[in-house]
Formats: structure tokens, sequence, C-alpha cells
């Protein structure tokens, strides 16, 4: 089972965790509604699971430019 962290607005991988002991807790999961869960987290059918969170580039882009916050997709 891996752990792979995606952007999204841009789609980039932004990392992997290769871990078969990971728990929820320990990626912040159990912090997440419901709602925001299933808006953020995928489980794929061969075990791993997609994270979308959001990279360093469209943090640094949305944060200069707010009405950005309209857009799903980020290119940079």
């Amino acid at each position: 089972m891996a752990i792979h962290y995606f952007c999204r607005h841009c789609g980039t991988n932004m990392g992997t965790i290769e871990n078969q002991s990971i728990h929820a807790e320990n990626l912040g999961l159990n912090t997440l509604t419901n709602e925001e869960r299933q808006d953020m987290v995928s489980y794929e059918s061969d075990g791993n699971i997609h994270i979308k969170s959001i990279c360093e580039d469209c943090q640094e882009a949305l944060t200069r430019n707010p009405e950005l916050h309209a857009y799903d997709y980020l290119i940079h």
C-alpha cells in the first residue's frame, strides 16, 4: 500500500509514502470532516490511497492572486 499526494490545482505529484502500517491519525485524516474526506481522499482497488493537497507553487499563486480561488485548476 502506498499513499500518493497530488496537488488539487495543478495535478503535480507531491510525493509518496510507502508504508504498510501508517494510520489515518498519523496523516491527520481523522481531523477532516466527512465532506472533506470525500473530496480529498480516494481509495484505489489496489490498496493505494490518493490524497489531494496543495503544492507550494499553487499556494503561493493563490496567496498573491486571491481571485484564482474561483478556478479548480491552475497552470504554473
